[in-house]
């Protein structure tokens, strides 16, 4: 019924961790670049989708949803709204279709516990996660110097 003194002290711990957490991903959010943004939306996205199957599997309802929530959230009012659908062409577009598919995958996998909805989210945002690192990798590298003809 009442804390102990070790119960208590590990639930400040797990206070204090989450909150250097929260910490050390607003700092790495506010020194990002856009593109990594981008990587750690997909990132989020991935990470929670594992979180909920996890949740499911454990018969957890509440981790479930609270992570389907987030995934979700990532979709929509990370992804979607940061596409510039008239820059994009028709890049943005399919983006756009493919990111609606994946949020209503997310929200029937929120209402049926459905593990085979939120496989098929992953295997759809894998690929879009590794071709972003590639790009982002090729975006980082120095630029070569030309070599000059003797």
């Amino acid at each position: 019924m009442f804390a102990t003194p070790q119960s208590s002290r590990n639930a400040g711990f797990g206070a204090m961790s989450g909150l250097y957490r929260q910490v050390g991903i607003s700092t790495a959010v506010e020194s990002a670049s856009s593109h990594r943004l981008v990587a750690m939306l997909y990132d989020g996205l991935l990470e929670a989708l594992a979180e909920a199957r996890g949740a499911i599997a454990s018969r957890d309802i509440e981790a479930k949803c609270r992570a389907l929530t987030r995934a979700g959230r990532i979709v929509e009012e990370g992804l979607r709204a940061g596409l510039n659908l008239e820059a994009g062409g028709s890049m943005g577009q399919q983006l756009n279709q493919l990111y609606t598919y994946v949020s209503g995958r997310i929200l029937q996998a929120n209402l049926k516990s459905d593990v085979a909805a939120i496989d098929e989210c992953r295997r759809l945002i894998e690929p879009l996660r590794e071709a972003w690192r590639q790009i982002g990798a090729q975006v980082a590298a120095p630029a070569q110097p030309a070599r000059q003809a003797a």
